[in-house]
């Protein structure tokens, strides 16, 4: 009787020692979430020097709730890897044809430390002309105009999402971006509502896959896309997926634009200004794709971060 009642005094003690250790340590340290994001941080007024903005000058949220930033810095190391695909709509006029000379000067004018590929929208997939690769002649070679059919790639939509969960590169520190140009008109969602839900599910993927989305709007073939209605909703909805993924939407009225090349040059600008912002917030925010806030105090400053981030296990990458 006496050894029990001694096994049970050492039991108790043992877990009241547990639980006492358990409440010693922090909260946010025992089942810290964390995340990561590429923040673009641009001078408001062109042609001044890049902003020097320290960790000192955020305020971060995730679903409303502080973040702690555990790193901030420019990506400008020439080692640094960018993987970016141009994802451009099948279902595109034929006219694109005079944006050509602007797409191959953009392409001859990545640093080489850019792997780039071509892909179409089709049939609910970005279909590759090539493989990624820092020879620019060889992606250039894959360069051609879209066949123009109205809505043959079914959803750009979907092509984004196939895209985000078929990424063709293997590095997995590389930056992610995308380039797609289209219409943004979803042919699954003829309501011409901003609320879309195939819209919604392209964000998710995107954001799982750490993809920094830009959107050049261009008119595609059909009448049904050239609305006043579906011109407004296709740009609106262009808008939500570069947002949400830290981006730029480029476009210019209700028609298509003279010429990419202004467009392109703030892309390249936008490459070279981005810094990588890694943060954790206590348990109470669950793994996965959550709401996210960024507040910079630099005068003189504009940035572009994602309103959605995934959030890991801490100790996950």
């Amino acid at each position: 009787m006496r050894h029990e009642t001694k096994f049970a005094l050492l039991a108790c003690a043992a877990a009241w020692g547990m639980a006492a250790l358990q409440a010693a340590t922090p909260l946010e340290a025992q089942q810290a979430v964390q995340g990561q994001a590429i923040i673009t941080v641009l001078p408001k007024v062109d042609g001044q020097l890049p902003p020097s903005v320290t960790q000192q000058d955020l305020a971060v949220k995730v679903n409303g709730k502080n973040a702690k930033v555990t790193h901030w810095g420019p990506i400008q190391s020439p080692g640094n890897q960018i993987e970016l695909v141009l994802l451009i709509d099948s279902g595109a006029r034929s006219s694109l044809g005079r944006e050509m000379n602007d797409i191959e000067k953009f392409v001859q004018g990545l640093p080489p430390n850019v792997k780039a590929a071509i892909a179409y929208m089709q049939n609910g997939q970005a279909d590759f002309a090539g493989p990624l690769t820092t020879d620019r002649t060889q992606i250039l070679k894959n360069l051609h105009l879209p066949g123009g059919g109205a809505g043959i790639s079914a959803s750009p939509y979907f092509c984004l999402s196939q895209l985000a969960k078929n990424w063709p590169g293997q590095d997995e520190r590389a930056r992610r971006e995308v380039v797609m140009v289209t219409d943004g008109v979803d042919p699954y969602d003829r309501r011409f509502d901003a609320e879309d839900p195939y819209v919604e599910v392209a964000i998710t993927d995107a954001t799982r896959a750490h993809l920094v989305l830009y959107a050049i709007y261009w008119t595609n073939a059909g009448f049904a896309d050239s609305t006043a209605a579906a011109n407004n909703t296709g740009q609106n909805l262009l808008a939500q997926v570069t947002e949400a993924t830290g981006g730029k939407s480029f476009w210019q009225g209700m028609g298509n634009t003279v010429s990419f090349q202004p467009y392109f040059d703030d892309l390249s600008r936008r490459l070279k200004n981005q810094y990588e912002l890694g943060f954790t917030v206590p348990s109470d925010i669950k793994p996965g794709v959550q709401q996210f806030q960024l507040k910079l105090h630099a005068p003189g400053t504009e940035i572009d971060a994602p309103q959605k981030v995934l959030m890991v296990p801490a100790g996950q990458n």
